[in-house]
């Protein structure tokens, strides 16, 4: 049913951003249980730390990749039977990454996981925002996210656990199920949400037209890159350089999970008030603590303040798909999709750099001062991209002006 343009929930609104969420709960637990996990896959596959980060690096990968494919591929596809449809293939690809053997085929079975990453949050983002009326979106979206969030809460530290306790390969097992789970959960819970009539492959194609799409996914792909640096390499920089024991590395990454659902909550209510302000706070928020990381990570004390801080810049996630959904109107799986393109693309250029600052012999906690400046770099682009809407603005300000005076 729907009421004044609203889609209603078949069990309840509430029941249905539970099950959206987990469905973040579940991929994201994916996403960066390899990241807590990293020491023994390396250890697995006969790598180094830092070579093993290519495992994180084929998941960015796929996630870059399967967002535009699968967004155009389905554009005229029903959400939720999309949303399944993606269900199955987090299921099937975290499976495959718990049996892959050798170095190739733990990186082949990564990238399938990662295959499913942007479309989900993407086509998730569209129905929250069709649930509520459209001042609440932000905050809707911003739930969604919240079980990304709550991957690093909850579901990394548990996986990090199982992995010391059973095996790295137990926690991609746990995911897998988690997938399942999530099918029918959608099934029973999510409405219906029709594709838009007029939806096309070549119509979706359209965002590559506009400037600000391109600028918007530039600032996640850069200025997002900062906590992926310093977070692609959390276990060796606690136990190395901060000093404590392997078997406290999940209490800390629950800190910065917590972290992350503060900041998400944040972020979708200040985007629903002062969008703009509230991208520029947020980036600046991050440069301050990705830097101040670097000096906090000696101490476990202060690093553990300093991961919580840096948590909390996950602000950032809900106001950029705000943002994005707001310039590519007509767009809108593409856009919303390739959001998280841009966000695991600075995954992969997150763990690529701070693996090189690390291989350079700068220490582990080098990567805050990395992630400070990919951050201070998302935050030129933006003001790039305000620089440029405003331009154009005064443009059409001044062909109206002289219209009206002819």
């Amino acid at each position: 049913m729907k009421n004044n343009d609203v889609t209603t929930p078949p069990r309840g609104l509430a029941l249905a951003q539970i099950a959206l969420g987990l469905g973040g709960l579940f991929i994201g637990t994916g996403e960066f249980a390899a990241m807590g996990l990293l020491p023994g896959m390396a250890k697995s596959a006969a790598v180094s730390i830092p070579d093993a980060g290519y495992f994180i690096s084929a998941y960015a990968l796929g996630v870059v990749i399967g967002s535009p494919l699968l967004a155009l591929a389905t554009a005229r596809m029903e959400k939720r039977r999309l949303l399944m449809l993606l269900g199955l293939i987090v299921l099937i690809g975290n499976a495959a990454s718990a049996v892959a053997p050798g170095f190739f085929g733990i990186a082949a079975a990564r990238f399938l996981a990662g295959l499913p990453h942007g479309a989900y949050y993407g086509t998730a983002s569209i129905v929250a925002a069709a649930m509520v009326p459209r001042s609440q979106r932000a905050q809707a979206i911003g739930r969604v996210m919240l079980g990304l969030a709550a991957a690093n809460l909850i579901g990394v530290p548990l996986t990090t656990w199982l992995g010391q306790a059973f095996g790295w390969e137990a926690a991609f097992a746990v995911v897998a199920l988690g997938g399942a789970v999530l099918i029918v959960l959608l099934r029973a819970l999510v409405p219906q949400v029709p594709a838009d009539p007029e939806a096309s492959p070549l119509r979706e194609l359209s965002a590559f037209k506009s400037g600000q799409i391109w600028l918007t996914l530039a600032v996640a792909t850069i200025g997002f890159g900062g906590m992926f640096s310093v977070y692609s390499y959390i276990t060796p920089t606690l136990t190395e350089a901060t000093g404590v024991s392997e078997s406290s590395v999940p209490l800390f990454l629950a800190l910065w999970g917590l972290g992350m659902c503060v900041g998400n909550v944040a972020g979708g209510w200040l985007a629903d008030r002062a969008l703009i302000p509230a991208i520029f706070g947020i980036i600046v928020w991050n440069v301050v603590f990705l830097a101040a990381f670097t000096f906090a990570a000696g101490t476990p004390i202060l690093a553990a303040a300093a991961l919580f801080m840096i948590g909390v810049g996950f602000a950032l996630v809900p106001a950029l798909q705000s943002r994005l959904m707001e310039v590519a109107s007509h767009a809108q799986s593409l856009a919303a999709s390739m959001n998280h393109s841009a966000f695991n693309l600075s995954n992969a250029i997150g763990a690529w750099t701070g693996g090189l600052a690390i291989s350079a012999g700068y220490g582990w906690q080098s990567t805050g001062l990395v992630g400070a400046v990919l951050a201070c770099g998302g935050l030129l682009v933006m003001v790039l991209s305000i620089a440029v809407s405003e331009t154009r603005a005064d443009s059409v300000r001044g062909q109206q002006t002289a219209e009206s005076a002819t």
